[in-house]
């Protein structure tokens, strides 16, 4: 009994002091002694405990209490908590961490089950405070439209967002089939705006592509790490050394990544017995993915551009580092940092960065990206007038390196 007695004592002396109201002079802070017979009644841990509470919340408290009795129209608890918590996340400067409201929550979960209805971009937020297609979807609305890497959504019909909004936008995009959505653009290079009108499909994430080229050179297009895509790439990969492939071109080009196993997967097919990646966390605890033995014997290249982020970039840098393969194209994104995911009791969800990963020899790859190994830029005159990709110089340098190896 005594133990809840001097529990109850170090609340009300808290709710006492954090009760204490913002004078008209500005912010006022309680400063109140707990009186001397509750203080022979309070142990020492407790005291520190209840200092604790009033140096953490005292202010939060004050401040709270001169919004809500001095804006000028009344305020919405609940929106005003939502505000705190968000700011918390805010406080890290990760623009990759964040608090979603449960409605949030739920739409930023949408597209992870693979099936959704919208226009088919992977987006993040940038440094500069801008919403950045990493990637069109192969085949999607946005990819047909002429969405491009680099390009900057800085408008959902005509409501503006920014990277700090960033789930809200995708939200927006987001809608039933067979609707219309508009959304504006800062084009990647030039910088104009431009608007453009699209229609929203359903959108079935197919990841993996393959076909056979001239002179006997496969070709498999990795959109994506999903769930099948390490099974799916196993199949094509072992079909094309079944017919006797001279060698295979793996286009990683537009892949904003996903599941970290599957691309360490397919890692493990393309390598011998070694590390793939390695992840490190605050306290400089380490987690090493390895290889096994037993790696394919078909030469390959890998392709890879701005638009290759997180996953990709374990694949890439992995192959690169244990020289298993060369890279064509341009740097990748660099992304090299891992989020952890929670949906809270009250249905409202969290998401922050926990770790980050580095290529086998130690290169971090987070804000750098992976430099090719064959640098091979595309440019305007690359493309026809509709946006589509007619000259492919680096699908070209990659199967002329294949031919040369053979």
């Amino acid at each position: 009994m005594l133990e809840i007695k001097k529990r109850n004592l170090i609340f009300l002396i808290i709710v006492a002091l954090l009760c204490g109201g913002a004078g008209a002079g500005g912010f006022v802070y309680s400063v109140m002694r707990p009186p001397e017979t509750a203080m022979k009644e309070i142990s020492q841990t407790d005291y520190e405990e209840y200092q604790y509470y009033k140096d953490t919340y005292a202010k939060l408290d004050e401040l709270k209490k001169f919004v809500t009795d001095n804006f000028y129209v009344k305020v919405d608890d609940e929106k005003l908590f939502d505000g705190i918590y968000k700011g918390l996340f805010a406080g890290t400067g990760d623009i990759y961490s964040g608090y979603y409201t449960k409605t949030e929550y739920e739409s930023m979960m949408a597209s992870t089950t693979g099936e959704y209805s919208g226009i088919g971009v992977t987006i993040s937020p940038d440094e500069q405070g801008y919403i950045v297609v990493v990637a069109p979807t192969d085949g999607t609305p946005a990819d047909k439209a002429g969405v491009k890497a680099g390009d900057r959504i800085i408008k959902v019909d005509g409501e503006p967002y920014t990277g700090e909004t960033m789930d809200l936008a995708a939200s927006a995009m987001r809608g039933k089939a067979g609707t219309k959505v508009e959304i504006t653009l800062l084009r990647a290079g030039s910088g104009k705006e431009e608007t453009l009108t699209l229609r929203r499909e359903k959108i079935v994430s197919k990841s993996v592509s393959a076909k056979m080229l001239e002179d006997n050179i496969g070709y498999i297009r990795i959109s994506a790490f999903e769930q099948n895509t390490a099974k799916d790439f196993e199949t094509e990969l072992h079909n094309m050394e079944v017919k006797g492939a001279a060698g295979v071109v793996i286009d990683l080009r537009g892949n904003g990544g996903g599941l970290v196993d599957a691309s360490v997967d397919i890692a493990d097919r393309l390598l011998p017995e070694g590390t793939i990646t390695y992840t490190e966390d605050q306290k400089g605890e380490r987690q090493y993915y390895k290889s096994k033995s037993g790696a394919t014997e078909l030469p390959y290249v890998l392709l890879v551009d701005g638009g290759s982020a997180s996953a990709s970039e374990i694949l890439a840098s992995a192959v690169k580092d244990n020289d298993g393969g060369l890279l064509v194209g341009t740097r990748t994104f660099g992304k090299g940092i891992i989020q952890m995911i929670e949906q809270l009791k009250d249905g409202d969800g969290i998401k922050l960065t926990i770790m980050q990963y580095f290529s086998p020899n130690g290169t971090p790859i987070q804000k750098k990206g992976i430099e090719p190994d064959i640098e091979v830029k595309l440019t305007e005159d690359d493309y026809d007038e509709d946006g589509v990709l007619v000259n492919d110089r680096q699908l070209e340098k990659a199967v002329d390196l294949l031919k040369k190896a053979e």
